[in-house]
């Protein structure tokens, strides 16, 4: 009697594998960049108005005064203003992200024959920047927006006549268009790569190679790493993300938040901005808002990656 033989199931092509891995790349970034959003943007809006706030007459003594305010002034919402954007946008910043991250890795560890090797410590850190470097262009234009409406506070106890300009990040997006065409959300761009590129070559860079050393210390595979180990490596990272760059995110801010009218703007690129802002308090200018920065680093990026750690892991 002839035995039954089962279909066979055909072969995943390996240009399919790659569109498959890039994807569940994007859908993990998403899912962690929605929980990064909801974590880490309160600490976000006291760092931008600490940054930009005039340094001759301040509105805010210091991190524990502007959460305080703000949540006078504005009510509890105040601390997620402008949160429409990165909410909005986190499906195109964290699919750059994290499938630029895993195409990165993914090339690095192909040799020219189409043979793989494994990855290097330096190769997590070449993979970093150039991760960095693609997001800028993903991350800048969110960034735009949310600083934009997050300072309307600032201006507004500045100038009793003042009338915010935007009610929401929709009102913004079209004056800025109206104004400058599609590149008026990139205002600042510069500054972005400028920080975004070394960042993340520090960040992704320390996670992954935290992660590798406590495999090969206790001999376990990446997916049986236990949630506190990765919680604490993904904090460790973001840290470090912040210290090696945060005088240039004071620059980013400092030209985000200008005016969208290009002949008004007081910081025309990044050198005009670092003179001007060091004229203003030389290099204690620079770390402006520094204390929500770090408080905010750990947690919010611990919850991020260990969310898309998961969801990789479900998905595999």
């Amino acid at each position: 009697m002839a035995t039954a033989q089962n279909p066979s199931v055909p072969a995943v092509s390996p240009a399919n594998q790659g569109w498959i891995k890039l994807a569940k790349d994007i859908f993990a970034g998403t899912c962690g960049g929605i929980s990064v959003t909801l974590v880490g943007h309160p600490f976000d809006t006291l760092k931008v108005r600490l940054q930009t706030q005039p340094v001759d007459k301040p509105i805010y003594s210091g991190v524990v005064d502007c959460a305080k305010k703000t949540v006078q002034w504005e009510g509890l919402g105040g601390l997620y203003k402008g949160v429409t954007s990165p909410l909005a946008g986190q499906m195109f910043f964290r699919a750059s992200l994290f499938g630029a991250f895993g195409q990165s890795k993914r090339w690095l560890a192909t040799n020219p024959d189409g043979t793989t090797r494994p990855l290097q410590p330096a190769d997590f850190y070449k993979a970093g920047s150039m991760t960095g470097f693609v997001a800028a262009f993903t991350e800048g234009p969110i960034d735009f927006y949310k600083s934009q409406i997050q300072v309307q506070i600032i201006r507004s106890k500045q100038n009793p006549a003042y009338v915010p300009p935007y009610t929401n990040v929709f009102d913004c997006v079209k004056a800025t268009i109206r104004e400058s065409g599609f590149r008026g959300p990139f205002q600042g761009l510069g500054a972005t790569i400028l920080r975004n590129t070394p960042a993340n070559a520090v960040y992704l860079g320390n996670f992954e190679m935290l992660k590798r050393t406590y495999c090969n210390t206790y001999n376990v595979q990446p997916t049986e790493i236990p949630g506190h180990v990765v919680l604490g490596a993904a904090g460790v990272g973001g840290i470090t993300y912040w210290l090696a760059i945060f005088p240039v995110d004071c620059i980013k801010s400092a030209m985000q938040t200008d005016s969208i009218i290009k002949g008004q703007r007081k910081y025309t690129d990044v050198i005009t901005t670092a003179r001007l802002l060091w004229g203003e308090g030389g290099i204690r200018r620079f770390y402006k808002g520094f204390t929500p920065c770090l408080i905010r680093a750990a947690p919010a990026n611990g919850v991020m990656l260990l969310t898309v750690e998961k969801v990789s892991a479900l998905l595999s």
